[in-house]
């Protein structure tokens, strides 16, 4: 059994490059607008805060997970949005403690967690490694939303690996949530990483194919860029749709972004 502590590290450095956006900003700008509809920077880590949460009590209190899962049913459309609701009205500073409290707490729960064992979640239950994976996925492509509504560019890591894994691996699922059947036969993924490395899936001789930089594959998983404004390529007609379809989250689909320089 692979040692989950890298992706451990790894979910602690997002958090914490994500923590330096906004630890020095004024409440005004934890007002400020993202691309989320509705959804100010106050909401976005709220919402962060508010799944670490979920997955602390995934992971020490099994029954009282379950009790949460039954309240999501009642009300699944609006739950996870209450639950940034309800985070946003908070004083940044106090959302901002609560915030790193509970990713800390989140991560020694995952660290002491006994070796292979796995915890109900939403969806299917899961190992700590895929759990912190999961969280690292969501904590960057939220984090994405912050730097864009403060106009910064976050500088890409090789982190991003894990939301790569994480995009691939929900291919079936893509297909699926769309209705379309799922293709019979396995990718070719090839994605060059920030550190220049290339991170490979699937076999050297799939025909159908998707290339390009590992940050546009992410922007495209986490459907926080258009097809339109990144330089990825597909080779043959299902890779080609799944571009077009392609989602790393549980869920119906999203409506993703425009293109840039579409009208609002």
């Amino acid at each position: 059994m692979s040692d989950p502590t890298p992706v451990f590290d790894d979910l602690r450095e997002e958090s914490e490059q994500l923590d330096l956006l906004v630890t020095e900003l004024t409440e005004e700008r934890w007002a400020l607008a993202t691309p989320a509809p509705r959804w100010t920077i106050a909401h976005q880590i709220a919402h962060l805060h508010w799944t670490d949460q979920a997955a602390l009590l995934a992971v020490t209190d099994p029954d009282g997970f379950q009790e949460s899962v039954k309240q999501a049913l009642t009300a699944p459309d609006a739950y996870v949005d209450e639950g940034a609701e309800e985070g946003a009205r908070l004083r940044p500073a106090e959302l901002l403690s609560r915030w790193r409290e509970g990713r800390a707490a989140l991560d020694g729960a995952l660290r002491a967690a006994p070796s292979g064992a796995r915890f109900a979640w939403f969806g299917p239950p899961m190992s700590g490694a895929a759990m912190a994976t999961g969280r690292l996925m969501e904590t960057w492509a939220h984090g994405q939303d912050v730097a864009d509504a403060l106009g910064v560019v976050r500088p890409p890591t090789d982190r991003l690996r894990h939301v790569v894994r994480i995009g691939v691996r929900a291919r079936d699922f893509a297909f699926g949530v769309h209705g379309l059947p799922v293709p019979g036969e396995e990718f070719r993924v090839e994605v060059t990483a920030p550190s220049g490395e290339v991170w490979t899936y699937g076999e050297p001789d799939a025909r159908q194919r998707v290339t390009g930089p590992a940050l546009d594959f992410c922007l495209l998983v986490t459907q926080r860029a258009h097809r339109a404004d990144l330089t990825l390529h597909a080779e043959g007609s299902d890779a080609d749709r799944w571009l077009d379809i392609a989602q790393a989250f549980a869920g119906p689909p999203g409506t993703g972004r425009p293109p840039k320089g579409t009208p609002e």
